[in-house]
């Protein structure tokens, strides 16, 4: 029963934030720019000094805030939680290998940060709609796992 009720969440919450996106060439930007919003959120998070205490362990706030982060795709369905896992996972390590090659993690998500909402506006421009995070933030949220139910059927998996 349980289950139900939160299949019936997120169910609604990506019905209510596909209205705004309906157009081919929205979606297709949201395809590039909604991924790479989460990334360049994660790495700036990151870039927040911490205390020492946890810098010695090499604990960023992105890593705190990752918690109630994937405990709330969890909630939503376990397979988007996994999937937000392995997506997180994945941005950690390329901010760590980036950091490696001596790239400037500040400014490469600086100018991702900027291009990437442009496109999303632009994107919205086109679709005639507005943001679904305008009526309620929580959408910010629902981009990603929008983005990943999309690969999840195309896999032919249940979310």
């Amino acid at each position: 029963m349980i289950q139900q009720i939160h299949h019936r969440q997120i169910d609604a919450l990506l019905s209510e934030y596909g209205e705004s996106h309906q157009n081919r060439t929205n979606i297709l930007i949201h395809g590039i720019a909604v991924p790479a919003i989460f990334w360049v959120t994660i790495a700036l998070v990151w870039l927040v000094p911490v205390p020492e205490f946890l810098a010695a362990m090499d604990i960023t706030f992105a890593h705190i805030l990752a918690i109630p982060t994937l405990y709330y795709y969890f909630r939503l369905s376990g397979p988007i939680g996994a999937a937000m896992t392995l997506m997180t996972m994945a941005v950690f390590l390329s901010i760590e290998a980036m950091y490696q090659q001596g790239i400037n993690v500040l400014q490469f998500s600086l100018v991702l940060f900027v291009v990437m909402w442009i496109l999303q506006f632009v994107g919205h421009h086109i679709e005639g709609k507005k943001p679904s995070f305008f009526k309620d933030l929580q959408f910010l949220l629902v981009g990603p796992a929008w983005w990943w139910v999309h690969w999840l059927k195309r896999l032919n998996i249940s979310y």
